[in-house]
């Protein structure tokens, strides 16, 4: 008789730790898996939302003259967050019109320079050449230079910085 309960008190117990170890396991894999699922479907489904950064004030940009305008942004990569620094193109054309053009060619994606002499945007790295207002003058890019959302408010300028895919002709948002 007391063979038979301590057989299934040792049943009891092992199906006691199964069941602990079980619980603990699924309790660890929800606590690690929700984040984790979150990030993934979150930004499938999450629309972007456009983050206005004050760049400069409008009375102070040039008229009709391309000023290369930069600051300091957070950028975020998932759970890595590090502090970039971004610029744009403004070309003041009135007090309340501007064009904002994204510092990027659509080629590849290099930097490019306003050459006051000759009046064009020129990229160093493949020689894409484009006038004041974006449009491909020569060389190997697909499109226009991009321009970017803009706003003022009270004198200030505001950019929503954007990057688009390079060496494409159509203008898609990365």
């Amino acid at each position: 008789m007391n063979e038979t309960l301590s057989a299934q008190s040792v049943c009891t117990r092992r199906r006691f730790l199964k069941l602990f170890t079980g619980v603990l396991g699924s309790l660890i894999a929800i606590a690690l898996g929700i984040p984790m699922v979150g990030t993934l479907v979150g930004t499938i489904y999450q629309e972007k939302k456009l983050k206005w950064i004050k760049v400069a004030e409008i009375g102070s940009l040039p008229m009709a003259e391309p000023k290369k305008v930069s600051w300091r942004d957070d950028k975020v990569d998932a759970f890595v967050r590090e502090v970039v620094e971004r610029d744009v193109w403004v070309i003041k054309h009135s007090a309340t019109e501007v064009t904002i053009l994204s510092p990027l060619c659509t080629h590849l994606g290099c930097q490019y320079d306003w050459h006051p002499e000759m009046h064009e945007f020129i990229c160093p790295c493949h020689g894409s050449i484009f006038s004041i207002t974006g449009e491909v003058l020569g060389g190997p890019a697909p499109r226009p230079l991009d321009t970017l959302p803009w706003k003022l408010e009270k004198g200030e300028l505001y950019v929503a910085w954007e990057r688009f895919e390079a060496g494409i002709p159509e203008k898609i948002r990365v």
